[in-house]
């Protein structure tokens, strides 16, 4: 298994993002998240119409990375910047309301669990994310072959 750090993130959460929203019924957007912004520091909606997933993805990159994070660290991750008109700019908190839904849904689906210190991956989310990093760089390396000393026992035995 690769991994999840050596794949680009953007790869590997579009492919995250489409293989939740293929196989998870548990995983959905609300009926609410047509209208919503996704923090007081953007001005629109987001453009695409699977954000749900594709947040979803990302949180569970994050957690693999980055594992026990909370809804507050979610919410300063995914957070920006406020933009004012004759003011300095501050930083704003992302939506609580979102990423604890996501990680609510994640948690159905039984990727996801709780802890006291906050929410980690079960082994079927590390699978998961193992699984879908390794059809990613393999996709990669199709294209760029040279990249093979990444792999575990590679060319030049590094890895």
């Amino acid at each position: 298994m690769v991994d999840p750090r050596l794949v680009p993130a953007d790869s590997l959460i579009n492919e995250l993002a489409e293989y939740i929203k293929e196989n998870f019924k548990e995983i959905s957007p609300p009926p609410w998240s047509i209208f919503v912004k996704t923090s007081p520091s953007r001005e629109r909606l987001p453009i695409q119409d699977n954000w749900w997933y594709i947040r979803a993805a990302a949180m569970l990159r994050k957690l693999y990375i980055k594992q026990p994070l909370s809804v507050e660290s979610f919410r300063t991750i995914y957070g920006g910047r406020k933009k004012f008109k004759k003011r300095m700019e501050h930083h704003h908190k992302a939506s609580g309301a979102i990423t604890r839904k996501i990680l609510q849904q994640l948690e159905v689906a039984g990727l996801v669990k709780k802890t006291e210190k906050g929410r980690v991956l079960t082994e079927k989310g590390q699978s998961l994310v193992s699984k879908v990093s390794s059809k990613v760089f393999k996709e990669i390396l199709e294209t760029n072959p040279e990249l093979t000393k990444y792999l575990p026992g590679g060319k030049d035995g590094r890895g």
